[in-house]
C-alpha cells in the first residue's frame, strides 16, 4: 500500500509548481496553450493566479525553463490515468511451474503434463522442475530423461526456451508457448456453408 502512495508522491514532485519555481524568468505557455514568450517569474505567477490555475514547470532543462499555466491537480490525474492505461496494455506473461521428483510415477506425471498443456494454450510459460534429495543427485540422467520426455509430449504446443540445466539440487527446463499455437480444427461456419450448398 505504501509503495503506491510513494509512486504518486514521486510523480507529483517531478514538477516544480508556483512558488517552487526559483528562476528569474521563464518561457511561458498561457492557459489557452498560446506561447506568451519569455516573462519574469512574478508576471508568470500573476497570469496563473488571474486564470485561477497553477504555474507548472514542464521543461526544466530549457534555457529559460518552460512553464505552463494549467490545472496541476487535473494534469497529475490525467498523467496517472495514462500510466495506468499503459500498464494495462502491457502483456504480462506468467510463468507457471510443475514440480516433479525423480520417482514421480507415470500417472501423476500425466496429470502435471495436462496442467502444463492447459497453461501453454493460455499463453503462459511453464517451468518444469525436478527436485533431488539425498543420493538421488547421483542419477541426474533419470531426471534429464523425464524432462526431455515432457518437452517432447508438449512439443506440439511449446518450444524449449531454457534447455535442461541444474540449479543446486534442482534440474529444470522452461517451455514457452509456440507461436503457431495449437492446431485449429475446421471452423463450424465453413461446415454449415458446405451443408447449405
Amino acid at each position: 500500500m505504501s509503495i503506491v502512495l510513494e509512486e504518486k508522491h514521486i510523480s507529483a514532485n517531478e514538477f516544480r509548481v508556483n512558488e517552487g519555481i526559483r528562476v528569474a524568468e521563464v518561457r511561458l505557455i498561457g492557459p489557452d496553450g498560446s506561447n506568451v514568450g519569455v516573462v519574469p517569474i512574478k508576471e508568470a505567477l500573476k497570469i496563473a493566479r488571474e486564470a485561477e490555475l497553477d504555474l507548472v514547470e514542464v521543461s526544466p532543462g530549457a534555457n529559460p525553463p518552460v512553464c505552463r499555466v494549467m490545472d496541476f491537480g487535473k494534469f497529475i490525474y490525467e498523467k496517472a490515468k495514462k500510466e495506468r492505461e499503459a500498464r494495462k496494455s502491457q502483456t504480462k506473461i506468467e510463468v507457471k511451474e510443475i514440480r516433479l521428483r525423480p520417482k514421480t510415477n507415470e500417472a501423476h506425471r500425466g496429470f502435471k503434463v495436462d496442467d502444463a498443456r492447459r497453461w501453454l494454450n493460455q499463453g503462459h510459460k511453464v517451468r518444469v522442475t525436478v527436485k533431488f534429495r539425498g543420493r538421488e543427485m547421483d542419477y541426474p540422467e533419470i531426471a534429464l530423461e523425464d524432462l526431455k520426455e515432457i518437452a517432447q509430449d508438449l512439443s506440439d504446443v511449446a518450444s524449449i526456451e531454457v534447455p535442461p540445466q541444474m540449479e543446486g539440487r534442482t534440474m529444470l527446463v522452461v517451455l514457452a508457448p509456440s507461436k503457431g499455437g495449437a492446431k485449429k480444427k475446421d471452423k463450424p461456419d465453413q461446415a454449415e456453408a458446405k451443408e447449405e450448398a
